[in-house]
């Protein structure tokens, strides 16, 4: 008797061709909500498409006014200025918040689902507390100060502290998540380290500064890339506490292009303004991203 032939001959021909038939929806995804938006914000930044006008194709010009307006150039300021504050402030708290996580021992998970909250919370509503907050007349954040002898601030009232007071409130936010990832890479630390350092008797903040902070580095790179991500497009709250003011003082390049593109209908300038931000986002990153492979151990 002959053996029965195989009703289907598999080979490496067609475990290739599987999958990439496996990885077709994860492109197509890729291509329509990530490539195509960008080309296409590319591709409106290069013409004049403004409201009541014809649509026509003005190549670099929308970047060529960038250069010269003014107030593109004070919303480039303030969104660096807004970027380094808030960094700042989170990596420090965020950094002590984790060293403190780590060294709780009874509620551990109840204190860390508390430590959470923050920024498991929308942005709406962290926007809409703090104004509640720091409502000059009826908030809680003036009563406190005049209970110490303070006299009562404006807070996003007041172009000297509206920066300030916007970093704040983001750092409220944020500073958990960073706890989190530096509490993950504190308990991934080698034990051996430290138990030879304490042989040696670095203890206390020799040990801090010359051993646990130096391994940590990649941790803390990694936590100041995903928040240099979000602080340098810093949108929500800004928006629904100041929209900008007062004045320009807290018109960043996010809201600035929001107000061209969508208050004042210039859509091939905001586009460009968007393209230059999504520019700076990317050099950003990459800039953090060679620092961390250079400190990595």
């Amino acid at each position: 008797m002959t053996a029965p032939m195989p009703s289907r001959i598999s080979g490496p021909g067609q475990t290739v061709l599987s999958f990439r038939w496996m990885m077709a929806p994860a492109v197509a995804f890729v291509g329509l909500m990530i490539v195509f938006p960008i080309l296409y914000a590319i591709w409106l930044s290069l013409r004049e498409n403004s409201l009541g006008m014809d649509d026509r194709f003005v190549g670099l010009a929308n970047y060529v006014e960038l250069l010269s307006d003014g107030e593109f150039h004070n919303a480039f300021i303030l969104t660096w200025v807004l970027y380094g504050l808030a960094l700042a402030m989170q990596m420090v708290i965020g950094t002590w918040l984790g060293f403190t996580l780590n060294r709780v021992r009874s509620a551990r998970n109840l204190v860390r689902t508390v430590a959470v909250m923050p920024f498991m919370m929308p942005p709406v509503v962290v926007g809409m507390m703090a104004i509640v907050i720091l409502d000059p007349a009826v908030g809680v954040a003036n009563w406190l100060l005049g209970e110490v002898g303070i006299g009562p601030s404006l807070w996003l009232a007041d172009p000297k502290w509206v920066l300030l007071t916007v970093a704040a409130v983001d750092t409220w936010q944020w500073s958990p998540l960073i706890g989190l990832l530096v509490l993950g890479g504190l308990q991934s630390l080698p034990t051996k380290v430290f138990e030879a350092a304490e042989i040696d008797g670095v203890i206390g903040w020799k040990r801090l500064v010359h051993i646990t902070l130096p391994l940590l580095a990649p941790t803390l790179l990694s936590a100041a890339i995903l928040r240099s991500v979000d602080l340098l497009r810093f949108f929500d709250v800004i928006y629904i506490t100041t929209r900008g003011g007062p004045g320009n003082a807290s018109t960043t390049l996010n809201i600035y292009a929001y107000q061209q593109g969508f208050e004042f209908s210039r859509f091939g300038y905001a586009s460009a303004g968007m393209i230059t931000l999504a520019a700076v986002v990317m050099v950003t990153v990459v800039a953090f991203s060679r620092l961390r492979q250079a400190v990595a151990w």
